[in-house]
Protein backbone atom coordinates (compact mmCIF):
# COMPACT_ATOMS: atom_id res chain seq x y z
CA UNK A 1 0.00 0.00 0.00
CA UNK A 2 1.29 3.48 -0.86
CA UNK A 3 -0.33 6.50 0.83
CA UNK A 4 0.45 9.57 -1.84
CA UNK A 5 1.11 12.86 0.10
CA UNK A 6 0.54 14.83 -3.09
CA UNK A 7 -3.28 14.49 -2.80
CA UNK A 8 -5.46 17.18 -4.53
CA UNK A 9 -7.57 18.76 -2.06
CA UNK A 10 -10.68 20.75 -2.88
CA UNK A 11 -9.78 23.21 -0.11
CA UNK A 12 -6.51 25.15 0.40
CA UNK A 13 -4.62 23.73 3.61
CA UNK A 14 -7.01 20.58 3.44
CA UNK A 15 -4.17 18.52 2.56
CA UNK A 16 -2.27 18.92 5.16
CA UNK A 17 -4.54 18.92 7.74
CA UNK A 18 -6.04 15.58 6.68
CA UNK A 19 -2.39 14.05 7.18
CA UNK A 20 -1.77 15.80 10.13
CA UNK A 21 -5.09 14.26 11.80
CA UNK A 22 -4.16 11.03 10.10
CA UNK A 23 -0.84 10.90 11.20
CA UNK A 24 -2.16 11.41 15.14
CA UNK A 25 -5.36 8.47 15.00
CA UNK A 26 -2.04 6.21 13.81
CA UNK A 27 -0.16 7.56 16.38
CA UNK A 28 -2.93 6.64 19.19
CA UNK A 29 -4.01 3.63 17.48
CA UNK A 30 -0.05 2.01 17.36
CA UNK A 31 1.03 3.51 20.20
CA UNK A 32 -2.12 1.02 22.30
CA UNK A 33 -1.51 -1.57 20.39
CA UNK A 34 2.53 -1.27 21.23
CA UNK A 35 3.78 1.50 23.10
CA UNK A 36 6.46 1.27 21.41
CA UNK A 37 5.96 4.36 18.77
CA UNK A 38 8.66 7.27 19.45
CA UNK A 39 7.36 10.90 20.11
CA UNK A 40 9.24 12.49 17.56
CA UNK A 41 7.92 10.71 14.91
CA UNK A 42 6.61 13.34 13.03
CA UNK A 43 5.80 14.46 9.29
CA UNK A 44 8.17 15.37 7.26
CA UNK A 45 7.38 18.88 5.58
CA UNK A 46 11.10 18.68 3.44
CA UNK A 47 9.48 17.13 0.41
CA UNK A 48 12.61 15.37 0.15
CA UNK A 49 11.98 13.35 3.26
CA UNK A 50 8.30 12.46 2.42
CA UNK A 51 8.52 9.08 0.36
CA UNK A 52 10.96 7.79 3.10
CA UNK A 53 8.48 9.00 6.27
CA UNK A 54 5.40 7.14 4.39
CA UNK A 55 7.75 3.94 4.37
CA UNK A 56 8.57 3.73 7.76
CA UNK A 57 4.66 4.09 8.62
CA UNK A 58 3.86 1.59 6.05
CA UNK A 59 5.91 -0.60 8.16
CA UNK A 60 4.98 0.18 11.38
CA UNK A 61 0.96 0.00 10.44
CA UNK A 62 2.16 -3.24 9.07
CA UNK A 63 4.33 -4.69 12.62
CA UNK A 64 1.61 -4.45 14.30
CA UNK A 65 -1.11 -6.25 12.25
CA UNK A 66 -2.94 -3.92 10.09
CA UNK A 67 -4.25 -5.11 6.49
CA UNK A 68 -3.90 -3.18 3.57
CA UNK A 69 -7.50 -3.68 3.50
CA UNK A 70 -8.12 -2.85 6.92
CA UNK A 71 -6.34 0.63 6.44
CA UNK A 72 -7.91 1.36 3.40
CA UNK A 73 -11.14 1.14 4.66
CA UNK A 74 -10.43 3.33 7.76
CA UNK A 75 -8.15 5.76 5.34
CA UNK A 76 -11.78 5.99 3.53
CA UNK A 77 -14.00 6.12 6.25
CA UNK A 78 -11.73 9.45 7.59
CA UNK A 79 -11.27 10.60 4.22
CA UNK A 80 -15.48 10.55 3.74
CA UNK A 81 -15.62 12.51 7.21
CA UNK A 82 -13.10 15.36 5.91
CA UNK A 83 -14.65 15.79 3.26
CA UNK A 84 -18.00 16.66 4.81
CA UNK A 85 -16.60 18.40 7.41
CA UNK A 86 -14.48 20.82 5.00
CA UNK A 87 -17.84 21.15 2.96
CA UNK A 88 -19.82 22.42 5.57
CA UNK A 89 -17.14 24.62 6.76
CA UNK A 90 -17.30 26.15 2.89
CA UNK A 91 -20.74 26.85 2.22
CA UNK A 92 -21.59 28.68 5.91
CA UNK A 93 -23.20 31.62 5.56
CA UNK A 94 -21.34 34.87 4.79
CA UNK A 95 -23.52 38.20 5.49
CA UNK A 96 -23.04 40.32 2.63
CA UNK A 97 -24.27 43.90 2.74
CA UNK A 98 -27.04 44.75 0.23
CA UNK A 99 -27.02 47.28 -2.21
CA UNK A 100 -28.69 49.81 0.11
CA UNK A 101 -25.90 49.91 2.81
CA UNK A 102 -23.00 49.84 0.75
CA UNK A 103 -24.18 52.84 -1.32
CA UNK A 104 -25.25 54.40 1.52
CA UNK A 105 -22.21 53.66 3.23
CA UNK A 106 -20.10 54.86 0.22
CA UNK A 107 -22.04 58.11 0.22
CA UNK A 108 -21.16 58.40 3.89
CA UNK A 109 -17.20 57.87 4.12
CA UNK A 110 -16.75 59.51 0.57
CA UNK A 111 -18.51 62.62 0.78
CA UNK A 112 -19.25 62.86 4.63
CA UNK A 113 -22.35 64.49 4.06
CA UNK A 114 -24.07 65.52 7.22
CA UNK A 115 -27.34 63.69 6.48
CA UNK A 116 -28.69 61.95 9.04
CA UNK A 117 -28.56 57.55 8.32
CA UNK A 118 -32.24 57.17 8.12
CA UNK A 119 -32.80 60.14 5.66
CA UNK A 120 -29.69 58.74 3.53
CA UNK A 121 -30.74 55.12 3.57
CA UNK A 122 -34.40 56.03 2.53
CA UNK A 123 -33.17 58.13 -0.72
CA UNK A 124 -30.81 55.42 -1.42
CA UNK A 125 -33.65 52.78 -1.02
CA UNK A 126 -36.08 54.83 -3.04
CA UNK A 127 -33.65 55.12 -5.71
CA UNK A 128 -33.06 51.33 -5.97
CA UNK A 129 -36.90 51.44 -6.16
CA UNK A 130 -37.39 54.01 -9.31
CA UNK A 131 -34.12 53.12 -11.19
CA UNK A 132 -36.47 50.00 -12.93
CA UNK A 133 -39.52 52.66 -13.98
CA UNK A 134 -39.88 54.41 -17.33
CA UNK A 135 -39.93 58.12 -14.84
CA UNK A 136 -37.37 60.77 -16.13
CA UNK A 137 -34.30 60.86 -14.59
CA UNK A 138 -35.66 64.25 -12.53
CA UNK A 139 -39.02 62.19 -11.74
CA UNK A 140 -36.99 59.67 -10.25
CA UNK A 141 -34.89 61.98 -8.50
CA UNK A 142 -37.91 63.64 -6.82
CA UNK A 143 -39.60 60.08 -5.76
CA UNK A 144 -36.56 59.83 -3.84
CA UNK A 145 -36.55 62.65 -1.73
CA UNK A 146 -40.19 63.40 -1.63
CA UNK A 147 -40.39 61.32 1.95
CA UNK A 148 -37.92 62.98 3.45
CA UNK A 149 -38.92 66.75 2.42
CA UNK A 150 -42.81 66.93 3.32
CA UNK A 151 -42.96 70.31 3.28
CA UNK A 152 -41.82 70.50 -0.30
CA UNK A 153 -44.69 70.58 -3.42
CA UNK A 154 -43.41 68.08 -6.47
CA UNK A 155 -43.26 70.98 -9.07
CA UNK A 156 -40.96 72.87 -6.46
CA UNK A 157 -38.61 69.82 -6.02
CA UNK A 158 -38.67 69.27 -9.91
CA UNK A 159 -37.36 72.63 -10.74
CA UNK A 160 -34.35 72.07 -8.73
CA UNK A 161 -33.93 68.64 -9.38
CA UNK A 162 -33.87 69.62 -13.28
CA UNK A 163 -30.12 70.72 -13.38
CA UNK A 164 -29.10 67.92 -11.87
CA UNK A 165 -30.90 65.75 -13.94
CA UNK A 166 -29.60 67.36 -17.64
CA UNK A 167 -25.98 67.59 -15.86
CA UNK A 168 -23.66 65.93 -18.33
CA UNK A 169 -23.85 61.87 -17.85
CA UNK A 170 -20.88 60.80 -15.80
CA UNK A 171 -21.11 63.90 -13.38
CA UNK A 172 -22.80 62.59 -10.51
CA UNK A 173 -19.88 62.59 -8.30
CA UNK A 174 -19.32 66.30 -9.06
CA UNK A 175 -22.59 67.73 -8.71
CA UNK A 176 -22.76 66.07 -5.28
CA UNK A 177 -19.24 67.77 -4.22
CA UNK A 178 -20.66 70.81 -5.54
CA UNK A 179 -24.38 70.50 -3.50
CA UNK A 180 -21.84 69.98 -0.79
CA UNK A 181 -20.01 73.17 -1.10
CA UNK A 182 -23.08 74.97 -1.71
CA UNK A 183 -24.08 74.15 1.55
CA UNK A 184 -23.33 75.34 5.07
CA UNK A 185 -20.88 73.39 7.65
CA UNK A 186 -23.68 72.24 9.70
CA UNK A 187 -25.89 69.85 10.87
CA UNK A 188 -28.71 68.74 8.61
CA UNK A 189 -31.47 70.63 11.09
CA UNK A 190 -30.03 73.53 11.01
CA UNK A 191 -29.36 73.89 6.99
CA UNK A 192 -32.19 75.82 5.28
CA UNK A 193 -35.02 73.98 3.71
CA UNK A 194 -33.43 75.01 0.10
CA UNK A 195 -29.89 73.04 1.20
CA UNK A 196 -31.83 70.43 2.60
CA UNK A 197 -33.81 70.03 -0.88
CA UNK A 198 -30.41 70.98 -2.87
CA UNK A 199 -28.16 68.00 -0.80
CA UNK A 200 -31.01 65.60 -0.96
CA UNK A 201 -31.70 65.38 -5.00
CA UNK A 202 -27.69 65.26 -4.95
CA UNK A 203 -27.58 62.74 -3.16
CA UNK A 204 -30.41 61.27 -5.01
CA UNK A 205 -28.75 61.92 -8.40
CA UNK A 206 -25.14 59.79 -7.64
CA UNK A 207 -27.45 57.15 -5.46
CA UNK A 208 -29.32 56.36 -8.97
CA UNK A 209 -26.02 56.20 -10.63
CA UNK A 210 -24.58 54.00 -8.39
CA UNK A 211 -27.91 50.92 -8.71
CA UNK A 212 -27.02 47.61 -10.37
CA UNK A 213 -28.94 47.98 -13.03
CA UNK A 214 -29.17 46.81 -17.06
CA UNK A 215 -29.64 50.03 -18.58
CA UNK A 216 -30.06 53.88 -17.72
CA UNK A 217 -32.16 54.52 -20.94
CA UNK A 218 -33.68 58.19 -19.22
CA UNK A 219 -30.14 59.11 -18.61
Amino acid sequence: MTLNPNHASMFPGQGHAELELLQLLLQFELGNDSNQIEDSFSYPWNPAEVECYFETLEQETARVGWTNEEFVEQGQILSNYLDQAWAEFNVAPVAQKSVVQSVSEHILQQFSVPVPQHILDSIVQRAQQVISTNLSVADQMVQCVQNCLPNWGEEDLQVLARPFAYAMRGADTEMLEAALRSVRCAAWTELSGVEQARLSLAIARYAIAQMPAETHENF
